[in-house]
């Protein structure tokens, strides 16, 4: 495969936002309805960055915090290893089982918070990939997100049917959820090793029929992913970024479709 170029993020603004004392750097572009959209492993991606201007163009306000690696960086092997390894050593995340809520899911939601404040609306939406998954729902417990959409959730990494959600959070989410008539719209690949179906069945028994669990056939995934998917992930994984096909009718680019017609019935 040859190897792709940086994004260089140029039709973004690159903010730094403030929350209860810990600043991270934001691009935000569009207008519209607020959507934070957090990146997957290694980073801000040009894939992720292709599904950022899509939710831009869609007619909503994006939001991409920088959480880890390099933003723009096309996701090679050896510096997407890096990543994750430094990912599951810091304080922020919580990647193993019996951590509960990764902690940067408050700087998160304060976030949410700013984005709701800034765009208005009757609320803001919340997109997790990948490490991040998980994350669109826990912030959740901010009453300005109400459109939490998860994919391939892939913490926490050593127990395929764990959450990564606190006993007490996962709690609150069941109850806020059930109060306010949420939906938690989800996407994987059906042989997703990172996700599986152990995962998303532990979603439906904590959430029921609020939690909308949607799963494509292996055969749907882009064969000639970046290397850090084709290498480290090695399995079909990201729905609507490295592993989307970019073709009219196919089911990667109809999950993507889905997505954003999920936003605007919410937002």
């Amino acid at each position: 495969m040859r190897e792709q170029p940086n994004d260089a993020i140029t039709d973004f603004s690159r903010r730094s936002l403030e929350v209860d004392g810990v600043t991270k750097t934001v691009h935000v572009a569009g207008s519209g309805s607020g959507v934070v959209l957090m990146p997957e492993m290694p980073g801000i991606s040009p894939d992720v960055l292709r599904f950022a201007r899509w939710v831009r163009d869609a007619g909503f306000t994006v939001y991409v915090p920088s959480l880890f690696g390099v933003d723009g960086a096309y996701p090679t092997a050896e510096a997407g290893e890096a990543v994750v390894r430094r990912a599951c050593v810091s304080a922020e995340f919580r990647a193993f089982v019996g951590g509960g809520t990764s902690p940067v899911t408050r700087w998160l939601r304060g976030l949410a918070r700013i984005a709701h404040a800034e765009c208005g609306g009757p609320g803001v939406g919340a997109i997790g990939l990948c490490f991040t998954g998980n994350f669109a729902l826990t912030m959740a417990l901010e009453p300005a997100v109400i459109a939490p959409v998860v994919n391939h959730p892939s913490l926490p990494l050593d127990d395929p049917g764990g959450l990564e959600l606190g006993d007490e959070d996962a709690a609150a989410l069941r109850d806020r959820i059930s109060r306010d008539g949420l939906k938690v719209l989800a996407y994987r690949f059906e042989g997703d090793r990172w996700c599986t179906g152990q995962r998303f069945a532990a979603y439906q028994a904590l959430l029921g029929d609020a939690f909308d669990g949607r799963v494509l056939p292996d055969t749907a995934a882009n064969t000639d992913p970046p290397p850090f998917f084709r290498d480290v992930v090695g399995t079909p994984h990201s729905v609507v970024t490295a592993h989307l096909v970019d073709a009219e009718g196919h089911p990667t680019l109809r999950a993507r479709d889905e997505i954003l017609a999920f936003l605007a019935e919410r937002l």
